[in-house]
């Protein structure tokens, strides 16, 4: 008997693309609503980045208690993280248990890949194909595909000719690999070869590190939660999901107004080195806007890092001093630095003199062949619009996506594109997104959606749609606050620098009280909306 599934075709009110946290919270928003939803997902559960990125030591890099839903506090209470950081398995066993305890599976086809949705003017529904043949039709088409779940493919010459094993990190073998007495070469300094890097050089006969540019890394000091940590968050759940609901973060903040002198910031810089993760970055007030508490934060990660790798030269090739600490995402780590001092890790330093080709039994850099048996590629993503630009998506008079985006991602809000009716972006570029906490943000924009197809329902509206000048009006906002920010002296993969020929925007929304600012709009009847029966 064949294992291949016919096509299946029908009539919903919604599709949803994804089955990460924005996905799966989506399903059970428009299901609890009374509307007939199809979910589709490449991959073949739910978990979205957390099912495809399964290499050693991937972790959240916030603390697993504010990496949670808040939506449910039912869900809340029953489910206890192990870990301040929790690790990939843990954070997979979450997504299931939330998709299975809201029975979210039964309505995603798994092992889908969407080729095309298209906007058909006259009856005002999209049409979603698929690459196995199935074809829905919907009133709302709804992109909850991630912000980090393209992997940028190898693209040295060459690659393709290597007789070793070669891996992707963003696409990790779920049996595991084992590297006992391998040889590895590892390409790229990235959050996923941080955190993977010390694991792997434990195992293996030796691992070679290809670096072009340093990353900042704050040392996780994970450890186990505590049943009083538990307790404490627990109690504190209501007013935690009282102060998402009003538009603060839901992290710690400083005092508003607070501007600490020069011997302050210092006292405060050690705060970094917490076990905090991303969360120290807040402690620091004004860093991603004032040079000097920029420089002071810094200086100590370099202090720090000088302090822990024993050999000087090592030490200062591994320093970041090209762009300020936060303005590409700080990474989060156990043991990295630590970990260049065995004697089974050498550092290769491609800046000046860059990987010139792969070969069938290493990698050439700087005309010296290094030869290995295994290759991980830990190069990045094509971040926040790689997925939505890979499917074929036309909105009025047959335009692309990609046409639209031909200089650079334009959203309103980053939930809608103007020329796109009733399609939505969960957090899309021109929303605060991978410069927030990911699942808060999911929540947030799955809420706004859910509310405002209430609206139309309630109104009798059959579309709505982002205008131009609402989206022109936003999209030079956002450039706005990023310029006034220290995020773009950075050739990041918030601007999309990673990939060649990708427009050079910044895409994440840094500016103050968004979700304050999307609950206005909605309240004011949807202003820079057009909506229509």
């Amino acid at each position: 008997m064949s294992d291949v599934r016919k096509p299946v075709s029908a009539c919903v009110d919604a599709v949803v693309v994804g089955a990460g946290f924005g996905g799966i919270y989506m399903i059970h928003r428009l299901r609890e609503m009374g509307m007939t939803v199809q979910g589709i997902e490449t991959g073949g559960g739910v978990g979205g980045t957390w099912y495809w990125n399964r290499y050693p030591g991937a972790r959240c890099d916030v603390p697993s208690l504010f990496y949670s839903y808040s939506f449910s506090e039912e869900l809340a209470n029953e489910w206890r993280w192990s870990e301040k950081y929790a690790p990939q398995p843990e954070i997979l066993e979450y997504a299931n248990h939330v998709a299975d305890k809201f029975d979210i599976k039964r309505s995603y086809l798994f092992n889908t890949r969407v080729t095309k949705a298209v906007f058909d003017e006259k009856s005002e529904r999209w049409t979603v194909e698929t690459e196995q043949g199935d074809r829905f039709e919907a009133r709302y088409c709804i992109m909850a595909t991630g912000c980090l779940s393209v992997p940028k493919e190898p693209d040295i010459k060459g690659h393709d000719i290597f007789k070793g094993d070669v891996y992707v990190t963003g696409r990790w073998p779920h049996e595991g690999v084992d590297f006992t007495g391998k040889r590895v070469a590892m390409i790229g300094t990235g959050s996923s070869s941080i955190q993977s890097m010390p694991l792997i050089a434990a195992q293996a006969k030796s691992v070679t590190v290809f670096q072009r540019t340093p990353n900042y890394s704050l040392p996780a000091k994970n450890t186990p939660l505590s049943d009083e940590e538990v307790s404490a968050w627990r109690a504190g759940f209501p007013a935690y999901k009282e102060m998402l609901r009003q538009g603060n973060l839901g992290v710690p903040q400083p005092p508003e107004g607070w501007e600490p002198d020069v011997e302050e910031l210092k006292a405060l810089a050690p705060n970094l080195w917490s076990g905090q993760g991303l969360l120290s970055l807040t402690v620091l007030p004004n860093l991603m806007r004032d040079e000097k508490v920029n420089d002071i934060a810094a200086e100590y990660v370099r202090g720090k890092i000088k302090e822990i790798v024993k050999d000087p030269a090592l030490a200062d090739k591994l320093t970041p001093r090209s762009f300020p600490i936060g303005s590409k995402r700080c990474c989060v780590d156990t043991d990295y630095y630590e970990t260049y001092n065995r004697d089974n890790v050498e550092l290769v330093d491609i800046k000046d003199h860059p990987i010139s080709e792969i070969t069938a039994t290493g990698v050439v850099a700087g005309g010296k062949e290094y030869a290995v048996d295994a290759i991980v590629f830990a190069t990045g993503f094509d971040a926040m619009t790689g997925a939505l630009l890979r499917m074929d998506i036309r909105g009025r008079g047959g335009k692309t996506l990609r046409e639209a985006w031909d200089g650079g991602p334009k959203t309103y809000l980053g939930l809608q594109v103007a020329g796109f009716p009733n399609l939505f972006t969960i957090t899309g570029p021109g929303s605060p997104s991978v410069l927030s906490n990911m699942i808060t943000s999911c929540e947030q924009h799955v809420d706004w959606i859910a509310d405002a197809l209430g609206y139309l329902k309630k109104s009798n509206y059959n579309v709505i749609e982002a205008t131009d000048e609402a989206q022109e009006k936003w999209v030079a906002h956002v450039n706005e606050e990023g310029d006034r920010t220290l995020f773009p002296r950075a050739n990041s993969w918030y601007v999309g620098a990673n990939v060649p020929g990708k427009p050079r925007v910044f895409m994440p929304y840094v500016g103050e009280g968004y979700k304050i600012r999307c609950d206005a709009i909605a309240a004011n009847g949807y202003e820079g909306f057009a909506l229509s029966a």
